[in-house]
């Protein structure tokens, strides 16, 4: 093999998600991912401390996106608003459409992992301090960033579950508007 290959975290992002779903996470190991982008093993941790955090490469950048695109709301925004100023960033830089089936894909193999849940979880976290940041630099307090970053979250988890449970073309922005207006309606509801 040579010594430099172009691509190499993409490659083995993809040659993990292929073999997690074809044989199961547990029963892939390292090597087995690095033979199949054509690599190596040790260019494998070059890249990720281990199989499991191939998956979850650029959580930390889509947490910037996040945090980004909360910051560029308008200043008038109110902080759910806010929030979906950021969630319409991450469906434009993240969660694009041609990302969508890696996704759908990724979100299977997740799902049948115990571990990679347990991950999951943990990048929501971080996801959701992000957005909590983002929201305190913008001056909210305490009580009402807490709100729109719960409710914010929520609002992702089901835009992500119908933007990667479906093969139609609708931008992930979109769904979490859509998302946000039902939970905001659930909300109105529960307190009258």
């Amino acid at each position: 093999m040579a010594r430099w290959q172009p691509n190499a975290p993409e490659r083995l992002v993809v040659a993990a998600l292929d073999l997690f779903a074809e044989r199961g996470y547990e029963s892939t190991t390292v090597i087995d991912i690095a033979e199949r982008a054509g690599l190596t093993k040790s260019t494998f941790f070059r890249h990720f401390p281990d199989k499991r955090e191939v998956l979850f490469a650029g959580g930390g950048s889509m947490a910037d996106v996040l945090a980004e695109g909360i910051a560029a709301a308008p200043d008038t925004a109110a902080p759910l608003e806010a929030v979906a100023h950021g969630l319409d960033a991450v469906g434009r830089e993240v969660f694009v459409p041609a990302r969508r089936a890696f996704a759908t894909k990724r979100q299977t193999v997740i799902a049948a992992n115990p571990e990679l849940r347990e991950r999951e979880a943990l990048k929501g976290i971080d996801l959701t301090a992000a957005m909590a940041g983002a929201l305190r630099s913008r001056g909210v307090s305490d009580v009402a960033s807490r709100v729109a970053v719960q409710l914010g979250a929520l609002v992702m988890k089901i835009a992500y579950e119908r933007w990667t449970g479906t093969d139609e073309g609708e931008e992930f922005g979109d769904v979490a508007r859509q998302a946000l207006a039902e939970v905001r309606e659930a909300g109105a509801l529960s307190l009258a």
